[in-house]
């Protein structure tokens, strides 16, 4: 949800900060007496009394920051009315014409240069490089008194001191820095975009020579970033129309796909900690991470699918060499593939489509490493109205981001963890897939979807209990019913095209079927030993009430589904419903082979391609490799004795006598041919 920029100016918002008289300034510092006190457990500082660090994304943020007055008559080499003569005088030629001076102050508010660095010392003072680092802190607290005068005529100086690396300098520094944004916003409120875009560029930072600066001691990577976010908190509390400007800017400035796992993860990172302290963000935040990290899974995925066995194999070894190398520093990992990166460009076209689709496949693992990471807590107590809260946030992202891309595979991880720990939360996930499925209004691909999801997450979720595999195969068997009354009116044959809900549907229940069909049985002779699954098989078995006739009624219906969907999943129910005395459906199999459908309805639809996209490969174990859902997933279990051969000799004649004849089968839209639909 957008929020609306407010129509208040930053000016209306906030009082200025600073004046551009000789009054003391107000800023975030403490007095002057304290210039020099020791520093404080908190290395990032600031000095907010009452303020809490915004790590914690458990606490929504308070943010008091000492605003006594502070005098600072001198830190390095002069005072800071000379200084501001200097910059009041370099303004002035400015608005002339001459800018010897200006060009000279640009220099110097950017860091880059001190006004004394040609100057030879006759009697060098061993304080004075100390003073002369000083220096910039005197510019920048004079300058908050020019504030209004910094208008579009000054963009060049602007933009010098907001390039300045502030946040690898001393404490003092990067308060009074954050000072002038505030001063320079409250003056000149179109500037705030500037501001904040200056910040959130910081946000892919994550090496010690992102933010040094020579000559200043090392600033670790937790103090740069807990001094970045004090930053950002402190503005937003100043000028609310911050909000609509950072959500702009966070989507716009996301890294590209294919840049570095490192600056991935930064800028999540970053992006989780301002969630933390701006409730207001919290949903576009993790929208902005849920929908980036799709595009990653879907395009990791279409690498995978496009390369052969020896090029996968090649993608396995790599992530396999790369786990086994991860006890190696992070900041040598992160210098070696910047570098394996400019070395590689000689190299040939399959190298880099190894290459690339073992650095997503790593990127995607790290950010959801991250979620999962951040999700877990709420979990603590999976039955609270706290873990309810969060699995409703997760299912706004599923419904809203995953459910619609096709070829998304990785990212519902984290609904199908989470949505196994209580049968409160399976039922909200389960209804949500419900609502979408049979809600007439959405498109058809997105209800197909969401049968799709539904059936994958009761078939193959290792801690659904069986209570709920039977309620759900008797609802979807409910809405299938429905679905074959109405269809079967005008139906001649199948056809994918029109009745694609209802094939859908029956394939998930197929899946289903063939996954936990134990759970779908009421009772068994005493014979039977649960734990093995080859004693099921000749023995007399109850099904639960229903189940049985729903497949039979619409099987069998003139909708022919097992001509259209997936013959993976049709030739696995075949055998497990016949092993089981469930369901014969083998002759139907048989004369579906001599069938073919019109044109309408030829190519992928014809063999459940079209289908496939949406659903599940029977052989499909990756999900087991992946350490989020180890103990979530349910692999296939093979049942000793079941692939032999024991299909009706009747059935095998049929097939010898009749392998050459063909028959055709109208469809529903054989007399629509042309139109849309």
């Amino acid at each position: 949800m957008s929020l609306a920029m407010t129509s208040s100016t930053p000016q209306q918002l906030a009082r200025p900060i600073v004046k551009a008289t000789a009054t003391p300034l107000k800023p975030i510092l403490k007095s002057s007496s304290l210039l020099n006190s020791k520093r404080t457990s908190d290395d990032a500082g600031f000095d907010g009394d009452g303020m809490e660090s915004p790590q914690s994304p458990r606490k929504r943020q308070r943010v008091e920051f000492d605003m006594n007055n502070i005098e600072v008559h001198e830190i390095g080499i002069r005072s800071v009315d000379e200084v501001k003569q200097e910059i009041r005088k370099a303004l002035d030629r400015h608005d002339q014409g001459d800018d010897e001076d200006y060009d000279i102050l640009k220099q110097t508010l950017s860091g880059k240069q001190s006004p004394y660095d040609d100057e030879e010392d006759e009697d060098p003072d061993p304080t004075l490089p100390a003073k002369r680092r000083q220096e910039l802190k005197i510019y920048l607290i004079a300058l908050a008194s020019f504030s209004p005068r910094l208008g579009r005529s000054c963009d060049g100086l602007v933009k010098g001191v907001l390039q300045c690396q502030w946040l690898g300098r001393d404490e003092q520094f990067a308060k009074v820095y954050v000072q002038f944004l505030a001063a320079l916003v409250s003056a000149q409120g179109a500037r705030l975009t500037q501001v904040l875009s200056s910040i959130v560029d910081r946000f892919t930072d994550s090496r010690p020579s992102d933010w040094a600066v020579p000559n200043y001691p090392t600033v670790n990577r937790e103090t740069v970033q807990e001094r970045l976010h004090v930053a950002l908190q402190y503005l937003i509390k100043l000028f609310p129309a911050a909000k609509p400007v950072l959500e702009h800017l966070t989507a716009t400035k996301y890294p590209f796909h294919d840049e570095s796992k490192r600056m991935h993860l930064a800028y999540v990172d970053n992006l989780l900690r301002l969630r933390s302290y701006c409730p207001d963000l919290k949903t576009e935040i993790m929208d902005l991470i849920i929908s980036r990290l799709v595009k990653i899974d879907v395009e990791m995925q279409m690498d995978l699918d496009d390369m052969d066995d020896r090029l996968t194999t090649m993608v396995a070894m790599a992530l396999r060499s790369a786990r086994e190398n991860r006890n190696q520093d992070e900041e040598d990992d992160d210098e070696s593939d910047a570098e394996s990166v400019d070395s590689d460009e000689s190299e040939d076209d399959e190298y880099t489509r190894v290459k690339t689709a073992k650095e997503n496949i790593e990127k995607m693992d790290s950010i959801l490493d991250t979620l999962f990471e951040l999700y877990t807590p709420s979990f603590a107590d999976p039955d609270s109205d706290e873990a309810l809260e969060a699995f409703e946030d997760l299912l706004s992202e599923f419904s809203n981001l995953i459910l619609p891309t096709i070829k998304s595979r990785h990212t519902q991880f984290l609904i199908f963890h989470f949505g196994q720990k209580s049968e409160r939360l399976m039922d909200a996930f389960c209804g949500t897939c419900i609502n979408i499925a049979f809600e007439s209004q959405r498109p058809m691909i997105l209800q197909q979807a969401a049968s799709a999801y539904l059936a994958s997450f009761v078939a193959r979720g290792a801690h659904v209990p069986g209570h709920i595999v039977v309620k759900i195969f008797e609802v979807l068997g409910f809405h299938l019913d429905q679905m074959r009354s109405l269809y079967e009116i005008s139906c001649r044959g199948p056809d994918v095209r029109r009745y694609a809900p209802f094939y859908a549907l029956v394939q998930a229940l197929m899946y289903v079927f063939c996954f936990r069909w134990p759970d779908l049985i009421k009772s068994v002779p005493d014979e039977v030993d649960t734990d093995d699954l080859s004693s099921y098989l000749g023995q007399e078995i109850e099904w639960e009430p229903e189940i049985k006739d729903i497949m039979r009624r619409n099987i069998h219906s003139k909708l022919n589904p097992l001509k259209v969907c997936s013959p993976a999943i049709v030739e696995q129910f075949a055998k497990l419903a016949h092993q089981f005395g469930f369901m014969y459906v083998y002759p139907t199999i048989e004369s579906n082979k001599r069938l073919r459908l019109s044109q309408f309805s030829a190519g992928a639809y014809s063999s459940g391609g079209a289908l496939r996209d949406l659903s599940f490969d029977m052989n499909d174990e990756s999900w087991q490799h992946k350490r989020w859902v180890e103990h979530d997933y349910l692999q296939w279990r093979p049942i000793p004795g079941l692939d032999r051969d024991e299909q009706d000799e009747d059935s095998d004649e049929e097939e010898h006598d009749d392998e050459n004849e063909e028959v055709e089968e109208d469809t529903a839209t054989d007399d629509e041919a042309g139109e849309d639909e």
